[in-house]
């Protein structure tokens, strides 16, 4: 018997040998099983994808002895004759060579009469899309009513060639590409059978070099047991089709992503020396990066169908680098292969691209400076803060003696209860004893110590802001809390302070704070106020008082005492459902000068200085 390649004599015969394209085989099994058997059938799909073999197994189940048959018998007389291309009722027709319009009317004139042997009379068209339009016109009524015993199937690879006419009038089947591990599997299968040695990676190998088309793979089989004989490698695979091994384009990963560029180019000069494609290179590289970034998003599914070997390369490899990093290095060489593509010295594009991207994996970027700063932040002791900074009490500020022993001169003792501060909780004092407080000196109040951050949710917008200003010292050190409106929580910045980018890039960890800090959910509003203070520049410290426009918003006056709210005038930031009683604003930031040699050694900035390699550096 004649020789037969392995793409021929392992061709599939029955429908569950058909592999990797179980959607057409589970419809097809359907319809003759219901007897929902279309007049045209138009299988599309890439090249030795399984077009033809359906075609002919779809024949056989039509045309077999107890058909229509999903389960036929491959070894019947009729479907031996039928897979041979001998049957008189199965006409196998070359559209491109049998294009013309008198070739379709006599396909025409013929189709009237009845099968000699079968039931149907089949007529299968390859490479459909060759046909003329006039062709396709002469086609289109036959084809649209058809006699009881005719049915037609058709196989293109360029569907978008055949006219809309025609194909409205068929059932598509769109045969995919053949995974590459299920072609590797197949291969061993057909090693296994022909007593061939056939190496797991070497399979892969020639399943990848395939590019989903099993009758490629097997031609490939066929041309290394020509080459090779019993015992196959992958590195004979390697030699005999110019493919780039899994090691080559691991170690050429490895060295990018751990920043040696010397070896990086040396996997580059050894791919040119030995005279391999390095766009073929390129794209297997960046094939070799989807593979890594899939498995950082679902490691569970990613290493699906791949070898042992590979799988585990990918696994130690995507501790070293990042999802956002693996975006832009894919981005970097999509955009080097595009002047690859055209450049007559390849090599420098691609050497070019390696460095840059060892350049990018090395870079820091923003969120990389975020992350360290949210670690440093959590990590290291925070200076306390000031009182000045943190008590919302104006009596936490002493007011000038003048001012207060001017005070009973200046008005005669009220009739009724001047409204006292927040926080003093005695009563109004009598008119002897405020006589008697004129002429003692005034004592000098305390500075209170910042309040304990509550342990539950609060309405108090003073609380808020202060436990917010604790989880984020470094960006709103020289914020100022505005008010709170609806669902706004509205900070003031200075249009130079780069706390206001920082807190726009962090502003989801922000809210996340505000909903654990308040009862009610806030969002965080940024407004750019010039008149916010910025370190040693900004004016004396400033006492905020409520404003007589909007309630809620402070305002300041420098070096003067706080006035008391009147019996009528409502408190600021007051709440519903907060407990009732006279609110306290808050009050500007610290602003006195920083001593240089104390923010030397301030271990904050140490710690960042050391991080990011900076140095300091002194401003007139």
């Amino acid at each position: 018997m004649a020789y037969q390649v392995f793409a021929r004599k392992y061709r599939p015969l029955t429908f569950d040998q058909i592999l990797g394209q179980d959607h057409v085989v589970q419809t097809l099994r359907n319809a003759i099983s219901k007897e929902r058997i279309a007049q045209a059938y138009l299988f599309v799909g890439p090249r030795g994808t399984g077009k033809t073999t359906t075609a002919r197994i779809l024949a056989k189940a039509l045309n077999c002895d107890n058909g229509p048959s999903a389960d036929f018998d491959p070894h019947e007389d009729i479907c031996k004759e039928i897979a041979e291309g001998n049957s008189l009722d199965v006409l196998e027709i070359d559209g491109a060579s049998n294009n013309g319009v008198e070739q379709v009317r006599e396909l025409r004139d013929n189709a009237k009469f009845a099968p000699s042997r079968g039931r149907y009379k089949i007529y299968y068209i390859d490479e459909v899309h060759m046909l003329t339009t006039a062709a396709f016109n002469a086609l289109l009524k036959t084809l649209e009513e058809p006699p009881p015993h005719v049915k037609f199937i058709f196989a293109t690879t360029e569907p978008n060639k055949i006219l809309p006419t025609v194909l409205s009038r068929c059932q598509r089947f769109d045969l995919r590409p053949i995974p590459e591990h299920i072609i590797a599997e197949h291969l061993l299968h057909i090693a296994n059978e022909e007593n061939v040695q056939l190496d797991d990676m070497a399979a892969h190998s020639v399943a990848k070099g395939a590019d989903g088309g099993m009758r490629d793979a097997q031609s490939m089989l066929d041309q290394l047991v020509a080459f090779c004989g019993a015992q196959i490698s992958e590195r004979h695979v390697l030699d005999i089709f110019g493919f780039t091994s899994h090691e080559t384009v691991a170690k050429l990963t490895t060295g990018i992503l751990e920043h040696r560029t010397v070896e990086a180019l040396e996997v580059l000069h050894e791919q040119t020396e030995a005279g391999k494609d390095l766009t073929k290179l390129l794209a297997d590289l960046i094939t070799y990066l989807r593979n890594l970034l899939v498995f950082k998003v679902d490691p569970d599914n990613a290493l699906k169908g791949m070898a042992d070997k590979v799988a585990d390369t990918i696994r130690q490899q995507g501790k070293l680098i990042e999802t956002d990093r693996l975006l832009e290095l894919i981005d970097h060489f999509a955009e080097t292969n595009v002047r690859m593509k055209w450049a007559p010295n390849k090599k420098m594009h691609i050497e070019i691209g390696v460095i840059k991207a060892v350049q990018r994996v090395q870079e820091s970027n923003l969120s990389d400076v975020i992350k360290v700063l949210s670690g440093v932040i959590t990590d290291s002791p925070l200076p306390a803060a000031s009182p000045a900074a943190v008590s919302a009490a104006p009596a936490a500020r002493p007011a000038p003696p003048a001012a207060v022993s001017a005070a009973p001169a200046a008005r005669p003792a009220p009739t009724t209860a001047p409204a006292q501060p927040a926080t003093s909780a005695s009563p109004s004092p009598s008119p002897v004893a405020s006589q008697q407080s004129a002429k003692a000196p005034a004592p000098v109040a305390s500075p209170q110590p910042a309040n304990p951050a509550p342990a539950t949710p609060t309405d108090d917008p003073t609380q808020i802001w202060s436990q917010l200003q604790q989880k984020f010292p470094l960006l709103f050190n020289q914020a100022i809390f505005s008010h709170i409106e609806g669902d706004q929580f509205v900070v003031r910045f200075n249009s130079t302070d780069f706390g206001r980018q920082r807190a726009d890039i962090s502003k989801g960890d922000i809210e996340k704070a505000l909903l654990a800090i308040s009862r009610k959910r806030l969002r965080l509003e940024c407004s750019t106020d010039d008149t916010v203070p910025m370190g040693p520049k900004a004016e004396p410290p400033k006492v905020a008082v409520p404003s007589d426009a909007v309630t809620g918003i402070a305002r300041s006056v420098p070096n003067a005492a706080a006035p008391q709210p009147s019996a009528h005038e409502a408190p600021p930031f007051e709440t519903p459902g907060a407990p009732s009683g006279p609110a306290t604003p808050l009050t500007a930031p610290r602003t006195e000068p920083i001593d240089q040699e104390e923010f030397e050694d301030d271990p904050l900035i140490k710690k960042a200085l050391d991080l990011f390699e900076g140095t300091l550096e002194k401003q007139d």
